[in-house]
């Protein structure tokens, strides 16, 4: 069993947004440490995960099919997405994402194309699927069309079917979104279906999936096929809000402060000063390797220590809390000492399987870079 230290939590206090963040990460290192040593009864076990999620913004606990060898596919797409992030360190969720339509955006959805084609002909087609999981506090930002198409193709234009006409009767209400010429390259030819995606996300019983139409180069003939349909994908960029980049004063304004516990007399020396400890999340340990592609866990870290006058400069102390620590060290029955807190933070990006759809979402203050006293 790895070594976590003591995680200390305030009972009935109102967890603030990074407060929450690093309660998350305790009830992580208690269902993993428990893990191991099957501390953890069914029902307290259930009752932490569900915890868990709540913190983490998941409604419930993802669905995945079969064992992490019977995975759904990842598109080279979200992996590629995935490792810009696992490069960067940030204090804000955004997803930096390059591309011709994406701004700004904390998730990313991945879907593949779900039911039969409609029409005769191999130069229009229709793509449905399936977004009705898309939680109503994530806002749309962007969605791309991903098109892997012959070489053959001069020009392709993507509709949204608006209103699916009645065969003999009436025909479709299309609006159109977006058309343009394929490169000569080899990879997809991207198109921008973000109102589309929008209007889906407002109206649940409003997809009715895209109409593709091909032009083709001269005298070219296109031969439509099943497997055509399945390597196209929809790639929804969404923003829940949390991704507004904080100070370091800011995040530790907002982190609820925790006694360091107990009387014990500890020797002044650098080991019992605040300083931040290593604090590893095994997604394995706790049973959600089955959902969670990447990463396999990641190191949170925690603050703890004391904030013994005179503050070193290193600590990073505010003003009143070099004033607090004053004041303590000449009366301790007057003022606790200064707490040993997060000072800044940074964000982790977690890939991961709902319902066989890739989800790609990154995590703000899941990680402690430095502590001070505050």
């Amino acid at each position: 069993m790895r070594e976590i230290g003591t995680i200390y939590y305030v009972a009935g206090a109102i967890p603030t947004m990074v407060g929450l963040v690093m309660v998350a990460c305790s009830l992580l290192a208690v269902m993993s440490s428990a893990a191991s040593d099957r501390l953890l009864g069914g029902g307290e076990r259930e009752a932490l995960e569900g915890s868990l999620l709540k913190l983490l913004g998941l409604p419930r606990r993802p669905r995945s099919s079969g064992s992490r060898g019977s995975r759904a596919h990842i598109p080279p797409e979200m992996i590629s997405l995935y490792e810009q992030q696992t490069g960067l360190s940030l204090d804000t969720a955004a997803l930096p994402l390059p591309g011709r339509f994406v701004r700004s955006a904390n998730t990313v959805r991945s879907y593949k194309h779900s039911g039969a084609p409609v029409g005769k002909s191999a130069n229009k087609f229709r793509l449905h699927f399936n977004t009705t999981e898309i939680p109503d506090g994530e806002r749309v930002t962007a969605a791309e069309l991903k098109l892997w198409l012959d070489d053959g193709v001069q020009r392709v234009a993507v509709h949204d079917i608006i209103r699916p006409g009645v065969k003999g009767k009436s025909s479709p209400l299309l609006r159109l979104l977006d058309s343009r010429k394929t490169a000569e390259s080899k990879g997809p030819v991207t198109l921008d279906v973000q109102p589309a995606a929008e209007r889906w996300a407002a109206q649940r019983d409003g997809n009715h999936g895209l109409l593709v139409e091909l032009t083709l180069k001269g005298h070219a003939r296109r031969k439509r096929t099943t497997d055509d349909l399945s390597r196209h994908s929809l790639f929804v960029y969404l923003d829940d809000g949390k991704n507004k980049a904080r100070t370091a004063d800011e995040i530790v304004e907002r982190t609820k402060r925790a006694p360091v516990g107990g009387k014990k007399h500890r020797r002044k020396d650098g080991s019992s000063l605040c300083k931040r400890h290593p604090l590893y999340v095994d997604f394995k340990d706790v049973g959600w390797d089955d959902w969670i592609v990447a990463p396999p866990g990641y190191d949170a870290y925690y603050c703890h220590g004391e904030c013994t006058f005179p503050l070193a400069d290193h600590l990073n102390s505010t003003n009143h809390a070099i004033v607090q620590t004053l004041v303590n060290s000449v009366n301790p029955g007057a003022v606790p000492k200064a707490c040993c807190v997060p000072t800044q933070l940074s964000s982790i990006s977690m890939l991961y399987l709902d319902d066989n759809k890739v989800v790609l979402k990154n995590y703000q203050d899941m990680a402690v870079v430095g502590c001070g006293c505050r």
